[in-house]
Order: structure tokens, then sequence, then C-alpha cells
């Protein structure tokens, strides 16, 4: 099994079943897939293209709430500066919101 060393690029984890991928970013493949869908339906056209793909956005956004890393630590792991990160992650954090389509669970164990 190959584990990726720097930030879990899409293309490295593929290979990775349903129980593999909810312990590595809490959660499965389906709803991975449906992030996805509504980054894409979202996509801006404006401005400079992104330094990583959608699918690296979201694992980024998804090992840093998982994980509790910092901004500098995750923004290294994927090549881009701390700054970045944060706004990746905030715009991620701000579109799967607006879909209304995930949330926290209601009761925490």
């Amino acid at each position: 099994m190959f584990w990726p060393t720097e930030g879990m690029k899409y293309e490295s984890i593929q290979s990775l079943s349903d129980p593999q991928m909810k312990r590595l970013v809490g959660i499965e493949w389906s709803t991975l897939h449906a992030m996805l869908k509504v980054l894409e339906g979202n996509q801006g056209s404006k401005g400079r293209p992104p330094t990583l793909s959608l699918a690296d956005q979201l694992l980024m956004s998804l090992s840093y709430w998982r994980e509790y890393r910092t901004l500098l630590h995750v923004g290294m792991s994927y090549g881009v500066s701390e700054l970045n990160a944060s706004r990746i992650i905030r715009a991620v954090d701000d579109q799967l919101i607006q879909s209304g389509l995930f949330s926290l669970p209601k009761k925490l164990p």
C-alpha cells in the first residue's frame, strides 16, 4: 500500500477502500464525490488558475478539519502558502455549507 508523505494528492489515494478513506479523511468515497460535485458547480472562471485541483483542495480541507494541524503545516504539505491554504479551506467550507447538503452531526458521541 502506498501512503503519500507530502499531502495526500487525489491521484495517490485512488486505490483506498471506503474504510481506509474514512480512516484517512473521515468520509467515504461517495461523500467525497458528492462534495466534489458541489465544488465543481460553484467553480468560477475569474482570476489565475488554482495551484491545486478541486479534489486536492477538498482533501487539504478535510485533512485540516480532521487532523487539527496548523494552516502553515497543511499549506506546506500541499505546496501552498499559509495564506493560500486559509483562503482555499474557507472557500471550500463556505461552498459546502451553502449547499445545505453537508452538516455536522446533531448529537456527538
